[in-house]
């Protein structure tokens, strides 16, 4: 079979694609490049038009190359083409990677020199204070003031404060283990913030039933 019309059709179907200039509308790619993928001329292409049709199509780029290519046996066209594509597709995975190793480094460098006083200075007020009980806890406070700084940079805010009376609210709150179970708006105390981040939870407070 030298046409891949069918083929592409149904990789369409399941991802609720209509029709063929449905799928040009929605990867940016166009109509022309589109009837080229259906004639099995996929080598024809540029990688990043591929990339985007396979995006859509909810399938690897190499697949799809696979897919809409006709083998040197079925037809003329040359197999260079198709290993110069799997080339730049090895070639774009491994730039890929390079550059998430690099942001990862780039936030990890970033987050320690956020953290630095913290980091420089815990280890030795904590000594201080294992070795001096009557030394003030609200020493060590300032300490954590970069923690705070990175946690708003990020977006992060608190869910309650230690011995705060609020509503109980299960999509916020969580009960402390061996508590009875609590209506909606019982008075609670928050034994342990919880946090979000946006609109997104990140963790639930633990709270406990006010019991006056």
């Amino acid at each position: 079979m030298s046409d891949r019309t069918e083929i592409l059709r149904q990789k369409m179907q399941a991802v609720g694609i209509p029709s063929f200039q449905s799928l040009s509308d929605r990867t940016g790619v166009s109509r022309r490049a589109i009837d080229t993928l259906r004639k099995g001329n996929a080598a024809n292409l540029r990688y990043t038009d591929l990339a985007k049709v396979a995006e859509v199509l909810e399938i690897e780029s190499m697949d799809l190359i696979s897919l809409c290519i006709i083998e040197p046996s079925d037809s003329e066209v040359p197999l260079s083409p198709v290993l110069t594509l799997r080339e730049e597709y090895q070639r774009l995975q491994r730039q890929l990677e390079l550059q998430s190793q690099e942001l990862r480094s780039q936030f990890e460098r970033e987050t320690i020199q956020q953290l630095e006083s913290l980091l420089l200075q815990l280890p030795s007020a904590a000594h201080a204070a294992q070795n001096n009980l009557n030394m003030p806890a609200k020493n060590i406070l300032p300490l954590l003031r970069p923690l705070d700084a990175l946690l708003e940079k990020w977006g992060i805010t608190m869910i309650g404060s230690v011995g705060a009376e609020v509503a109980y609210d299960p999509q916020r709150h969580q009960l402390m283990e061996g508590m009875d179970n609590m209506a909606e708006g019982d008075i609670a105390i928050v034994r342990y913030v919880g946090y979000m981040q946006g609109e997104k939870l990140l963790y639930r407070a633990r709270v406990e039933k006010y019991t006056g």
